[in-house]
Formats: structure tokens, C-alpha cells, sequence
């Protein structure tokens, strides 16, 4: 079996709202990559990667000539072992993790098709039957955000993201974070995401403001650094996203002490070959993990479950459905939400087939 063609489509996401966060990000309206990998036996092996603009060194129209350049390397090529192909692609092209990640998730889910399983089952074998989902809220005025928290409440979610940040002001954040806390009531968990946007001052006042109520920080500063000492400053929980996104800055992190969990994405790390090499590495070292990636449909949600699903319960702290935030749906079939939890496909491979309606018009074609 050898790749004989790679498609790719660029299909603009609309987010159900938009979301503001710290630093001027905003996610309204992006385009998502989608790639078919084509075997000469008629398989289709399916990926996906979305960028946040200003998020990570990642940006969409980077996607697109990333994908041209490592076609030729996989055309030719048998897709069962995707870390040995991923080797081939990191020396040919160095960098560029997120748009391989779009390739390396269709390799892993042509090798589970040909084994004819789910793909759960290829990287440790599914653990838990439905996995726990933590809902994300847009940083806007505090009553408004504590209304969403309730409303995704009464709908089975536990866990609540509150974006901190947008407005530069400490104080409104900690309205942010005791509103929200309020309005779930004991037990939910709750915590303040500043996407790197906080000084390590204004992040601590706000830490210490709130350290009465039940809360979890999330990556205040830009640097492992100064998260290690707004951490150490007000004793709260704090959980690493940006800047943990390879084996060694994960070490980092957990000889600063500031880990508590960890945010394992996709594209970040670049693809599943990686994360699941960071899932393992957390396992180790006792950090709790949100498994996810940055944002995207159908499939990239279904990959990231797959991982999920593989994983120690007591380790995954949550997942995200992120095909619930943004239309169109690829794939409406694919999994959704059912009372705040979520589970993989349990076809061969990653079980999702987007619709080529949805698809439209081929972005480029490689063969």
C-alpha cells in the first residue's frame, strides 16, 4: 500500500461566538486545513489543524505551503508507522509542527484502518467509555460570563476555562473568576486562562484576591518563569498550555514546579506521534492533562479523543469538543456532547468522514 495522492481544503470556521482574550486575541471567524492522504487501495486517511491567530508560533496561511513542500516526501510512501514517516518529513523540513500535525493524524488513521480498529486502540487501548468535557467562556463582563457558566451547567458540564485578561485590569478578573465561581457553586472545577497575557504583578494580585474561593490559574505569563513565581506567590493550582509544547519544555515545567496540568494539543506538539509521546511523559510525571488541540472541527476533535480515551482516567483532567464551538460541522455524525461528557468514534481508524459538501472545492491537489 503506498500514499498516491494528498488533497487539501481550507474551509472557513465560524465560532458560535466570538471569543476575546487577553492580548487582543479573538476567534471568530478561521480557516481549518483539511488533508486526505489516498492510498492506491481506495483508503482515506483524514486530518485537520486550525491555528488561533497570535496563539503559537502557527498561522494559517502557513499551512498551505508547509503541506506543498511535504507532499512529494510522503507520495510513494507506505503510511503504516507514522513516527517513521514523521522522521522522514522533521529532516526534509525542520519546525512547522502544526501542519504536519494535519498529516501525521491522517497517517494514524490510515495505519488503524488497515489493522481494522478503532484508533484508541493502537495508541494504549481505550481506558474510559466516555471522557469529561470543560467548557470555555469568552472574556466579556463578568454577570455575563457567570450566565454562560450557568447555562453550561444545566446542560451536564463541570469543569468551566473563564478567559481572563481582555481589559488589562486585575480587578475585573477576580469579578471574572468569584462571579463564575459563584453561580456553579462548590465542587465544579474553575479556572482563569490569561493565554500569556498577564504581567507576573497583575496576575498575582488577582491570584491573591481569590484565594479564598476554589480555583485553578492557567497560563498567566509568557514565560515558564514567571508562572513558576505567580504559582509560588499564591499557593493556587496553575495549569501550563503555551508554553509547554515539546518533551523538553514539559521537563522544565515540572522542575519549576508551576505543572499541575498541562494542556497536550495537537498541533502544538505536532500530531498525535507526539502528544502521545508527551501523554506518556506526563504519566510519569504526575501532571493531570487536558487533551485537545487549538481549535478545529470534526476531525481533530475525534483524534484528540482517541488519544484521550487511551490515557489513564485519573491523568485526563478534560478534553474539548471543539466541533461544538464552530460551524460547519465536517462530519454530523461525529461525536458530540451527552451531560457534559463526550466519547470517541468506535469505527476503524478515527471514524469520522467529512462531508464533501462541506469540503467544497479542493485548496490544492498533490499526486
Amino acid at each position: 500500500m503506498k500514499i498516491r495522492r494528498v488533497t487539501l481544503w481550507q474551509i472557513p470556521l465560524t465560532s458560535h461566538t466570538t471569543y476575546y482574550m487577553a492580548s487582543g486575541k479573538t476567534c471568530d471567524i478561521l480557516p481549518t486545513s483539511v488533508v486526505r492522504l489516498e492510498t492506491d487501495d481506495g483508503r482515506s486517511g483524514w486530518g485537520e489543524v486550525c491555528p488561533i491567530p497570535h496563539y503559537l508560533p502557527a498561522y494559517a496561511g502557513g499551512v498551505a505551503p508547509a503541506i506543498a513542500e511535504l507532499a512529494p516526501q510522503l507520495l510513494g510512501a507506505d503510511p503504516i508507522g507514522p513516527e517513521a514517516l514523521m522522521h522522514r518529513l522533521d529532516a526534509h523540513l525542520q519546525g512547522h509542527v502544526y501542519a504536519k500535525s494535519a498529516l501525521d493524524i491522517g497517517l494514524w488513521d490510515l495505519t488503524a484502518q488497515v489493522a481494522g480498529l478503532p484508533l484508541y486502540a493502537l495508541l494504549g487501548g481505550r481506558v474510559s467509555p466516555t471522557l469529561p468535557l470543560y467548557h470555555s467562556i469568552t472574556c466579556v463582563a463578568p454577570d455575563e460570563m457567570a450566565r454562560i457558566a450557568r447555562e453550561a451547567q444545566c446542560a451536564g458540564i463541570d469543569q468551566f476555562q473563564v478567559k481572563l485578561g481582555v481589559d488589562g485590569d486585575w480587578q475585573a478578573d477576580v469579578a471574572r473568576l468569584s462571579k463564575v465561581r459563584e453561580a456553579v457553586g462548590p465542587g465544579p472545577l474553575v479556572y482563569g486562562d490569561w493565554n500569556c497575557g498577564a504581567s507576573r504583578l497583575n496576575a498575582t494580585r488577582t491570584g491573591r484576591a481569590v484565594t479564598h474561593l476554589d480555583v485553578m490559574l492557567e497560563q498567566p505569563c509568557h514565560s515558564l518563569e514567571d508562572c513558576a513565581a505567580v504559582r509560588a506567590a499564591t499557593g493556587l493550582p496553575m495549569k501550563l498550555d503555551e508554553s509547554v509544547h515539546d518533551i523538553g519544555s514539559v521537563l522544565r515545567a515540572h522542575r519549576l514546579g508551576c505543572m499541575d496540568a498541562c494542556a497536550i494539543k495537537l498541533s502544538k506538539f505536532g500530531g498525535l506521534s507526539a502528544c502521545r509521546r508527551a501523554r506518556d511523559l506526563c504519566l510519569h510525571l504526575g501532571a493531570m492533562m487536558c487533551i485537545e488541540d487549538t481549535w478545529g472541527s470534526d476531525i481533530a476533535t475525534a483524534a484528540a479523543l482517541h488519544l484521550a480515551a487511551a490515557t489513564p482516567s485519573a491523568a485526563v483532567l478534560n478534553v474539548c469538543d471543539l466541533s461544538f464551538y464552530a460551524w460547519p460541522r465536517l462530519d454530523a455524525a461525529a461525536p458530540a456532547r451527552q451531560a457534559g461528557r463526550i466519547a470517541p468514534p468506535d469505527g476503524p481508524g478515527l471514524g469520522v468522514v467529512p462531508d464533501p459538501d462541506q469540503l467544497g472545492q479542493p485548496f490544492a491537489v498533490f499526486d
